[in-house]
């Protein structure tokens, strides 16, 4: 069960801008897409999701911890904020719930001879490649 953030719309900067493709006279003189920045770092989130949040491999999260994300989907500005609100909500909630410690196992007696006998097997395949002995 992950419990679900809650960001502020105070905290996230919108801008319209004009979508990039093709889409004729549309796409040239209405500016419907939405670019979204989102400050982690300056945000009110938790210290423990602001820091697994910085550590997600995502070309979207700059360097100086600003999300960026871009909704040009739809035709309408309402549905590309829409889109890009649902984006950043899911990212964050992604990381809400900390991952589970790995428990640290040993391989099974049964799986280390079968992985010996596999090695025995290959050996024996790579020792008949050999010249043979007169």
């Amino acid at each position: 069960m992950s419990k679900q953030i809650q960001i502020q719309e105070a905290e996230v900067e919108t801008t319209a801008i004009r979508a990039q493709g093709a889409g004729g006279q549309n796409v040239n003189k209405v500016s419907s897409a939405i670019h979204l920045r989102f400050d982690i770092v300056g945000s009110s989130l938790p210290e423990d999701i602001k820091q697994r949040l910085l550590a997600v491999q995502d070309t979207r999260i700059t360097r100086e911890g600003v999300l960026i994300i871009k909704a040009q989907q739809f035709r309408t500005q309402e549905l590309n904020r829409l889109d890009a609100f649902e984006r950043l909500h899911a990212l964050v909630n992604s990381v809400a719930t900390p991952p589970k410690p790995r428990k640290v196992t040993r391989p099974t007696y049964a799986s280390r001879q079968r992985r010996l006998e596999s090695k025995t097997q290959r050996s024996a395949i790579k020792a008949q490649r050999g010249k043979p002995l007169e």
